[in-house]
């Protein structure tokens, strides 16, 4: 199985359609999804020698802003939608 990663290019376009004065935060762990602020990006060189650009959080102790927004959540397949129970009649004190 190959895995196809994206690349600088492909993240600049798609990048291009958002609001430049737009904050950039990062998805993390879909078990408990969080957002958290991006502050860095560094480029190095992987095992293989191939460069890697990495998206990094700052170390500043408010990078983690909280649980991410449940729209993306869904939307990032990382949990399904979830629906209010339906409404019942409510019962009055009498039996009726």
């Amino acid at each position: 199985m190959t895995f196809s990663e994206m690349t600088v290019g492909d993240l600049i376009d798609l990048l291009s359609g958002c609001d430049c004065r737009a904050p950039v935060r990062q998805a993390m762990n879909p078990f408990a999804p969080m957002a958290h602020r991006l502050a860095q990006v560094l480029e190095s060189v992987d095992e293989t020698g191939r460069t890697v650009v990495y998206l990094a959080e700052g170390p500043a102790p408010d990078a983690q802003l909280g649980h991410l927004p449940p729209e993306v959540a869904i939307a990032l397949t990382w949990q399904g939608p979830v629906q209010a129970p339906p409404i019942r009649p409510r019962r009055h004190a009498g039996g009726s």
